[in-house]
């Protein structure tokens, strides 16, 4: 397959595999860490000679989990080791091909945490001859609220098992939560916090009106074969779709999409069919697109981690890539903080002719703009009342009070008797209504519920 010598993550990670010892790995998109705990697994499987299901691989999207599986297929096509895909987003169809491909039996599944839930509730898979448990990017799965998920299926799995747990990045939330199924574990960390040597990477600061022409005038310069633009919202992904389809060979992907309408542009991205591709992060990890020359950050984006992991779909195994982000005056604070966390500064390109002015780039927000949320007041005429009732402080007064409100503090303010009303009936205490949790757990911040 092209293999010739392993990656700093597969050096590391694949002698603790082969030992049986729990892991947290940690190393960024586009080190191979796929390989690297794929290739023990299927050693072991076939020295072992078992045809039970062995290996359980949890991935945070379809998308992933799509991907591992076709990488399973492509290492162990001489092996004679199957492996199942178990994700949600599909018809009734799909779903009836998931359950009989459980009842026939494969060595390997790879799903996202809620359609093995929902397969584990129903009784159809047993975990019983389990061996291996793989959790990979761990820490996108906590941003989309799959812990309690995880924990969920890690009581279903036998307790005599070895557990990986490969993660991008390694806030302490991760480690305390891998400390609850993990044992006694090895720990491996790849240059966190670092973009690929041969990222080409520049940004613009532009004004919000001048993102649009901008990202024209740059995949006009040249035809590129494979490019992606990252956007923050999918509504944004949409309306910059619409306009640039009309000039470029162009797809959006986005949430919204049908399962198979998504499968078909990620098929058709990878086959060059498609030299475009605009999204959301849903394409910021995980997805293994050979020879990918251009990234856009057409927002910038807020997590700083976020940007490495957009910057890692290009110069993949060591190949070459650029990649250029779009900073806006309220912004800059973010893209600051992105040049802390890569320790480097990041070339500022010129507008080209013809463009207006764009903002001074200084490296903190727009002054009165938002900076980690603490959002500048607007400024207030002290002996003007606030339309509110309220008193805001400073030397404001508060309003008057009603008359009808029970006080008598002001009634010299009134020019006509006010009728006294009659109080009204304290309401009965509603019962507290009851909240059920969803098929999937009490999750917050579900970016794509599987």
């Amino acid at each position: 397959m092209g293999f010739e010598k392993p990656t700093p993550i597969q050096e590391k990670a694949i002698p603790v595999i082969m030992e049986n010892k729990d892991l947290i790995a940690c190393a960024q998109t586009g080190t191979g860490k796929t390989a690297a705990f794929i290739l023990p697994i299927l050693n072991k499987i076939s020295k072992n000679g078992t045809s039970s299901l062995n290996t359980l691989i949890l991935a945070p999207t379809r998308e992933l989990a799509i991907q591992i599986d076709q990488q399973i297929q492509g290492f162990a096509y001489f092996l004679g080791i199957s492996s199942i895909p178990i994700y949600g987003g599909g018809d009734g169809i799909v779903w009836e091909q998931q359950k009989k491909a459980l009842e026939t039996g494969a060595e390997i599944i790879v799903a996202t945490p809620g359609r093995l839930i929902a397969l584990l509730a129903g009784g159809k898979i047993n975990l019983s001859t389990l061996e291996h448990l793989i959790l990979d990017e761990a820490d996108r799965m906590m941003d989309m609220g799959f812990s309690d998920d995880i924990l969920k299926i890690v009581n279903y799995l036998p307790k005599n098992r070895q557990t990986v747990l490969f993660s991008a990045t390694m806030p302490p939330k991760i480690r305390q939560f891998s400390m609850k199924f993990l044992n006694n574990p090895a720990e491996i960390s790849i240059a966190l916090g670092k973009t690929a040597k041969g990222v080409t990477q520049s940004m613009y600061s532009v004004y919000d009106t001048q993102k649009e022409e901008l990202v024209r005038n740059i995949l006009s310069q040249k035809a590129y074969e494979a490019v992606i633009i990252f956007a923050s919202t999918k509504d944004k992904v949409k309306s910059l779709y619409k306009v640039l389809r009309k000039q470029f060979d162009i797809e959006a992907f986005h949430s919204d999409l049908e399962q198979i309408e998504r499968e078909k542009i990620m098929s058709a991205f990878k086959n060059k069919s498609v030299k475009i591709l605009i999204g959301t992060d849903i394409i910021s990890r995980g997805i293994d697109v050979v020879g990918i020359e251009l990234v856009i950050n057409y927002d910038t984006p807020s997590d700083p981690e976020d940007y490495v992991h957009r910057v890692g779909r290009t110069a993949r195994a060591d190949a070459k890539g650029e990649a250029i982000t779009f900073v806006n005056p309220k912004d800059q604070y973010k893209f600051d903080n992105i040049e802390k966390l890569i320790g480097m500064k990041i070339t500022q390109n010129p507008l080209p002719e013809g463009f207006e002015t764009g903002p001074t780039y200084t490296g903190v927000a727009e002054k009165g703009k938002s900076s980690y949320g603490a959002k500048k007041k607007p400024g207030f005429n002290k002996n003007k009342k606030s339309s509110s009732g309220g008193n805001s402080g400073g030397n404001r007064k508060p309003f008057p009070k009603r008359e009808n409100s029970g006080s008598d503090n002001h009634k010299t303010a009134q020019t006509k008797p006010v009728e006294a009303k009659k109080p009204a009936e304290p309401k009965a205490p509603s019962e507290p209504r009851e909240v059920k949790p969803s098929k999937y757990g009490m999750r917050k911040n579900v970016v794509d519920p599987d």
